[in-house]
């Protein structure tokens, strides 16, 4: 059985949350090399999950296409992280 579309945004959450450095120092995300400004990219993607975390605990049923943005938005994300070495390339479990 597959999971609703609830169960399957907490999934991509949970996901996204632990392959990310959220809680990595602005020294660390703004080194070296940067190809778009990772810290800004994780700022705006922890609104989103932030966002949708408060909506889901109040009831709120995400629809395909609110978790197909969710994915989308976390895949350019984690392209930036991957060209700025922030993340691992192989590090890709955001469905």
């Amino acid at each position: 059985m597959k999971p609703d579309t609830r169960t399957t945004m907490y999934d991509i959450i949970s996901q996204v949350r632990s392959a990310f450095p959220f809680g990595a120092p602005e020294t660390q995300l703004c080194a070296d090399v940067c190809s778009g400004c990772s810290k800004k990219l994780l700022e705006f993607l922890e609104t989103e999950i932030e966002d949708w975390e408060a909506r889901l605990d109040a009831g709120d049923i995400p629809n395909f296409g609110d978790i197909s943005r969710m994915v989308k938005i976390s895949r350019k994300v984690q392209r930036v992280l991957i060209n700025n070495n922030l993340i691992p390339p192989e590090q890709t479990n955001t469905q």
